[in-house]
This record gives structure tokens, sequence and C-alpha cells, in this order.
């Protein structure tokens, strides 16, 4: 076959000269060049990336591979999304990244590409941009970091939401709060828990970009490694078969990543990403298909915060495959995965080694699972929520609104001991979407109001068009669409309005009268883009509502690897 990395390094003249001459200043020998399969490493490696900072190691696995296969590697940087220090959110950055990889991949000599990812936004903001591409790709996760430990117990991502409010309580003191802190990150890797980015590698897992077992090997285990060396071997071989991100991620594949993610507990971010990648590659997706798609899927994964385990004792017990086996009667058997196995043929004779970690679908640890999608004249066009990680008594729910314009408000009031509300309110908070934020921060989780938690409150119904962390839980309504900045009716809400959930069916209501609601819009002033100059001015004119995966307008669907100008 002809190498699409051919059309440089096989020109004759000055321009198969300058291809070839400046590559060799690194000391690469000359029969590189001919007829080896160019392989990019896609590596979001960053010392402000900590869950990514052992990757440039894990690339060195992925080059042993591709060289035994025959390739030829070549290692790049993509911008790196560091969410535990980037403000004022990663998800404003999202996008961005995607942007990177794209025109990186199209503009260089590559055949084909392994995406090295980890941290929630490095894995979707990849796997987009090479969707907009559509050569040969496979996902090496990062992995998750090795179970915390404090005062012997074990730990994650999910318990910092316990101890901040523990801490606000009085009940943890800082030097507690220290210890904990040095107990929970204990190596290199991504969250402990079934947090955004588990739930992330977890989707490429499902979604057949990876080779199986990728999602839930820890980051420091001998395997992540073997498992990176055998993907750079394996992408050789797609390059020469070629097969391509399109012959892999069809409409089945990403029913099964939907119900996969159902059985796992996964992130409400899950959907957002899910969608973004949908629209990149062309596949009809709509919210309400995460509702329909997992409404009858169980939870099998007993991994916090929906559950007691972390990703370790996940691995030990098997790993996504078992999960898998145990939702075999829900899953697409016969669809396509980039080791040139189905599906079904992937996850034959596996087992779940380890029942308290991972059960049956007869048996399952919880039969709420999944990510309701809501409707309602609050939120025309959707929002979301995570049943696992909600209170049962607050499915069903009508109380007053405590209204928050913004997230400076919301954390000017909160504690303010005169604040008119008790544990039948409703909180909302609005202007933390897509466009009002800019970039729909992971907020959705308010905190209780400390007065609340002094009587012993732990849960209460929160109402956001922001998103919410995918280690933290609650009642939590979020990424509701359209958002306040963009006119939404959750512009509208005004403090004491009656506000009605109904998980069961599927609804959220704000109980005012349409004819006040209509005097409101009359005088509502929306907020004017104040951002003049740079990517933030771009990001708040093109960002979709948060119910088509807030992706840029004009970056649905793909510009394919040709390049369509040639140099020198």
């Amino acid at each position: 076959m002809k190498l699409r990395s051919s059309e440089w390094f096989e020109r004759k003249g000055k321009d198969g000269f300058i291809y070839r001459a400046w590559m060799k200043n690194q000391g690469i020998p000359a029969d590189m060049f001919k007829n080896k399969p160019v392989i990019g490493i896609c590596n979001t490696w960053s010392e402000l990336t900590p869950c990514n900072a052992h990757f440039r190691d894990l690339a060195e696995s992925v080059k042993r591979g591709v060289i035994e296969a025959g390739g030829f590697p070549l290692e790049f940087p993509v911008m790196s999304l560091g969410e535990t220090l980037m403000k004022p959110t990663t998800m404003l950055f999202r996008n961005l990244a995607s942007m990177d990889v794209e025109e990186s991949i199209r503009a260089n000599p590559l055949d084909g590409v392994i995406l090295l990812c980890g941290c929630d936004k490095t894995t979707p903001s990849l796997v987009m941009g090479a969707c907009s591409v559509d050569i040969p790709t496979m996902v090496v996760s990062g992995g998750p970091m090795l179970t915390g430990k404090f005062n012997g117990k074990d730990i994650g991502t999910s318990d910092l939401w316990r101890f901040s409010e523990d801490a606000r309580k009085g009940l943890l003191s800082e030097e507690e709060m220290n210890l904990a802190e040095a107990g929970m990150c204990r190596s290199s890797g991504h969250c402990a828990v079934m947090g955004t980015a588990s739930s992330m590698a977890s989707m490429v897992e499902a979604l057949g970009l990876s080779l199986p077992g990728n999602a839930a090997i820890p980051a420091v285990d001998a395997h992540r490694k073997v498992l990176a060396q055998l993907s750079g071997r394996r992408i050789v071989e797609m390059v020469l078969d070629d097969v391509k991100l399109s012959d892999i991620l069809k409409r089945e594949a990403f029913e099964n990543a939907i119900r996969v993610n159902a059985a796992i507990g996964g992130s409400t971010n899950f959907a957002i990403h899910l969608m973004a990648i949908a629209g990149r590659i062309g596949v009809e997706l709509d919210l309400e298909d995460f509702d329909i798609l997992s409404r009858d899927v169980p939870l099998v994964a007993n991994l916090q915060p929906s559950g007691q385990y972390f990703m370790e004792d996940l691995y030990y017990a098997g790993g996504i495959p078992v999960v898998m086996d145990a939702i075999k009667k829900y899953l697409h058997l016969d669809v396509l995965t980039v080791n040139g196995k189905t599906l079904g043929e992937n996850i034959e004779n596996r087992k779940s080694l380890n029942n308290a970690v991972v059960s049956t679908a007869d048996e399952p640890f919880n039969t709420l699972s999944g990510i309701v999608i809501l409707k309602g004249n609050l939120c025309e066009k959707g929002a979301v929520l995570k049943p696992s990680a909600a209170s049962i008594k607050l499915m069903q729910h009508t109380g007053k609104a405590v209204v928050f314009e913004d997230i400076e408000d919301y954390r000017k009031r909160i504690d303010d001991p005169h604040l008119e509300v008790d544990e039948s309110s409703v909180l909302v908070l609005k202007n933390v979407g897509p466009k009002g934020y800019p970039g729909m921060p992971e907020v959705g989780n308010m905190g209780i109001p400390k007065k609340l938690l002094d009587q012993g409150v732990t849960d209460m119904v929160r109402i956001s068009d922001g998103r919410m962390s995918g280690t933290g839980f609650g009642t939590v309504v979020l990424h509701v669409s359209p958002e306040a900045a963009a006119g939404g009716t959750l512009a509208l809400v005004a403090e004491g309005d009656l506000i009605s959930l109904d998980v069961a069916a599927r609804r959220l209501e704000l109980l005012v009268e349409e004819e006040e609601l209509s005097k409101r819009r009359d005088s509502m002033k929306l907020a004017v883009n104040t951002f003049d100059r740079g990517y933030t001015k771009l990001y708040v004119d093109h960002v979709e509502q948060a119910h088509l995966g807030a992706d840029f307008d004009f970056l649905r669907g793909g510009s394919g690897s040709k390049v369509s100008r040639d140099s020198h």
C-alpha cells in the first residue's frame, strides 16, 4: 500500500531533500525513511498535568513496540490540560487542544497515531481531534494512581468532598487535612476512583479504541508498559490493514460505551464528551440516547463515587472486560475493535475475579445507573443527573429556589447565617455554562450551606448549567440547556420560585405561570461578551450548548487527512 508519509519522505528533488535531511539531524538512519509506517505518538506529558507526568516513560514503551513491528515512531507534544491546576477550567480549553491535535496530525507525515492521554480532558480532546483527521489511531491511557491511604482507610478523590464538608463543620482539623492530602496521591496516574479520567479511559475501551484492559491497569504497574508496547506493535498492523477510526466508531460502538458507562457508574461528563466525539466522526447521537440506552443496565461495578472500591480493585477483579462480560446481553458483541477482534471475542471467558467489586447483571449493586436526561420548561434541551450518586428521597422533590446569579454570588452568600434556606430548598446556580462562565466549570455540586451542615443535612437538590467532577456525588442536576447566558429559562428563576424534580418522570419544571415567565423574559438582559480578543472570544462566539457536546460549531465533522496545499 502507498503510505501517507511517502508524500513527504519518498519525494525526489529539493522537497524530499529537506524533509529527510533535517530529520536526520536527530541521528535517524536513512533506512527509517524507506517503506516504514510512520507512527505519531501524540503525547500530553506535562509537569503541569500531574496525572500525565509519567508519559515520557510510557512513550518509550510505545516506541519499542512500533520499532519491533517495523514502524518508525515519532513523538510529538500537544496542549496538555491539567485538571487540578488550570484556571478558570480545563473545559474552556478542551476544544483548543482538539484543534492542536487535529492540525498536528494532518500537517505532518503520519500514517497512524497513538494517543497518550489520562487526565480528564486530555482523552476527549485527543480523540475529537483524531476523529476529524481519521487515520489509523489507538489510545493508550496513563492509568489510575494507587489507592490512597488515611488513618488506616482507603481513600480517593471522592473523599475530598467529604473531607471538605467535615472541615467546614469543624470535624476535621487542619493537621488531619494535611495528613489526608499527603496520603491521597501515592503514585503517578489519574484519580483512583471512577471519576471523569477513569470514565474516559473506560469509554475508549468500550468504544474499541484501546487494547482490552487499558482502563484499569494502575499507572505504576508494569503491565501498563506492556500494554503500551503491544499497542505500538498493533498500530503498525492497523496502518498496513488501513483500519481507520471511522471503521471502529460506528453507532453500535457508541451504544456500547453508553451502556458500559452505566454499568460502572461513570461520570456525567461522559455525556458531553461522547456527544462531541460523535459530532466529529459523524455518528448521529442524541442526548436522550444516554437515558434510553442505559435505563435497563444495572450498576455492576462497585466503585467510588457510586460504590465502595477503587480502580486498583477493578484491575485486580479483571478490569472493564469483566464488566462488559457481566452486561454482555446489553452489548453489540460483533463490533470491530482496534486489535482486529470483535468485542465478543475480546471478552470471551472473562469472568469477575472478585464479586464484591464486579457483580453480575442478575445481582447488581444498584438497579439505578446510567445518566438520566431530564426535560421540562427549566431545561428545554435537556439536563443530566446521575441517579447512582443521588439520594432516593430527593428523586421526587418540590422546593423553593435559593438563587445564586453566578459563582461569585454563591461563594459570597452560601455560608451566610442569614441565608434564607432550609433542607427542602433547591439551590440554583446560574451563569456557569459554556458561554456564561465561560467554559462550564465543575461547580455544579455546590456545597451545602454551613448552617444546614451543622444541622446534619448531607444532600439537597442542586441545579445549574455547569458540570460537576466525576468524583462528586449528590442529587445534582447539571448541564441545564439552554444555559442562562444563552437565554434559557434558568436565567428567569427568581428567589422563592417553586421547582419540581421528578426523576422517574424525567421532568424538571419551574412552577411559574407562563405569563409571568414571559414578562421576565421581556425584561431579561443577557450578559454581553466582554472578551474582545484571543481564544476566549473565539470560544464564547462559537461554542455550542451542552446538549450538543459544547464543541465549536465550525468543528463538527472533519476535514480528513489530506493536506490542502503542498509546501516549499
